[in-house]
């Protein structure tokens, strides 16, 4: 079932980090003027950089997440078994 569940996987990967990317984008025009601030720019204040950085990590584990998790429900629909464990273990 892994194996049939790969390029779902994959499609959903994509769809999930170009939402994300598209997304950030929004935000960060709401919070500054300029392109987000990037590692490799030598002139940024280390604060910005964490908030882009820190903004940018939590939308796309979000949206991943939500993405992958309604790839897993259409995958059931049309196969009838679920890609995965159904409930986290107990600890």
């Amino acid at each position: 079932m892994k194996l049939m569940f790969k390029p779902f996987s994959i499609g959903s990967g994509l769809v999930a980090g170009i939402l994300a990317r598209r997304i950030f984008g929004v935000i960060w025009g709401l919070i500054d003027d300029e392109e987000p601030p990037r590692a490799e720019h030598e002139r940024v204040p280390l604060w910005k950089l964490a908030v882009a950085l820190t903004l940018e990590g939590a939308l796309f584990a979000l949206i991943r997440g939500l993405v992958d998790h309604g790839a897993r429900h259409a995958y059931t629909r049309m196969t009838g078994t679920w890609p995965g464990e159904e409930e986290p273990e107990a600890e």
